[in-house]
């Protein structure tokens, strides 16, 4: 659902996010042409092809141009799981083949254990599936495709990009978490809020902030109609507290806040949303040469805290319990 855009600030709103991140979307795809295990038997030693010709052999089997018809009209193919790896499934048919990643499936959302895993995607051999294509790279040998998109009606990918333009307040449901950002389902297509868009403050695993199956509001950040890649953010629907954060925080000031999360050099402690100070084991006390952060504090724990720093243009805070220091 697309709703009002948000209101920008006087400065024209957030610089546009370096896309360069999206390269993690779909790192699981590279391994595509070396399965784990295939339905046909693996040739023997042999009989095996180096794995650059076994490319370029196998991507001549695919007929670009109508996988290409298929991405530009957003429809639904049906194509037979042929082998698995750790990143997805292989797949193919008459007329095309290639790869759906773990991301892309119904019944596989969230992250599992690796054995957990391979069992799962094991069990697709021989299915057929339904199908959209949403990455098509004659050049690279490489034709991607999504089961989740295929829940969505054909063309209602473009219809969508067509109406998405940057700085939107949209709506969504989370279809999948990853360790890089969470995918939201806009009503067929999907878009990515990577982990650094989730908030200003610390993010230790985008699952401590969202769930799957959870309605979220989100802010636009740039749209790639030819790529189909829709990027999202959760943050900048809230000002930067850190704007803000040396005219409201002083040294020696002393605040409450909250143990967000330990590390072994300290602990992390929360003074507001988005706002994440640390606390150097050294600051936990007087006599805490020995002692380990876990053993001082627990997550969740409220404590009083002295500013020692604020440094916003790097977003870090140093506070310290040694009230009188």
């Amino acid at each position: 659902m697309v709703t009002k855009p948000i209101q920008r600030r006087e400065n024209g709103g957030p610089p546009p996010l370096d896309e360069s991140w999206w390269e993690a979307v779909l790192t699981e795809d590279e391994a595509q042409y070396m399965p784990v295990q295939k339905r046909s038997p693996i040739p023997s030693a042999g009989n095996s092809r180096p794995a650059g010709q076994r490319k370029t052999q196998e991507s001549n089997q695919v007929d670009w141009e109508y996988a290409q018809s298929l991405y530009l009209q957003d429809r639904v193919c049906s194509l037979q799981v042929t082998g698995f790896n750790r990143g997805g499934l292989l797949v193919a048919g008459e007329r095309l083949h290639g790869f759906v990643p773990v991301s892309h499936l119904v019944d596989l959302a969230g992250e599992k254990p690796e054995a957990e895993q391979r069992d799962a995607l094991a069990a697709y051999l021989n299915r057929t599936l339904q199908l959209k294509v949403i990455e098509c790279d004659e050049q690279r040998g490489r034709v991607v495709f999504s089961e989740r998109a295929a829940q969505a009606a054909s063309g209602s990918r473009n219809q969508i990009l067509e109406r998405l333009y940057p700085g939107q307040c949209v709506r969504g449901t989370v279809t999948n978490i990853t360790d890089f950002g969470v995918f939201v389902d806009l009503g067929g297509v999907e878009g990515l809020i990577h982990v650094s868009e989730i908030s200003w403050g610390r993010v230790r695993h985008p699952s401590d902030v969202l769930q799957y199956g959870q309605e979220v509001q989100v802010y636009v950040i740039s749209i790639d109609s030819e790529r189909s890649r829709v990027a999202l953010s959760l943050k900048r629907l809230h000002a930067n507290p850190w704007e803000t954060a040396e005219e409201r925080y002083k040294v020696g000031q002393v605040v409450d806040a909250v143990i967000t999360s330990m590390v072994n050099f300290g602990a992390f402690a929360r003074l507001e949303e988005g706002l994440d100070g640390l606390i150097h084991i050294s600051e936990m006390g007087d006599e805490v040469d020995d002692a380990r952060p876990e053993e001082l504090l627990v997550e969740g724990q409220h404590v009083q805290a002295r500013v020692l720093h604020v440094d916003a243009a790097r977003q870090r805070l140093g506070l310290s319990l040694k009230l009188n220091g």
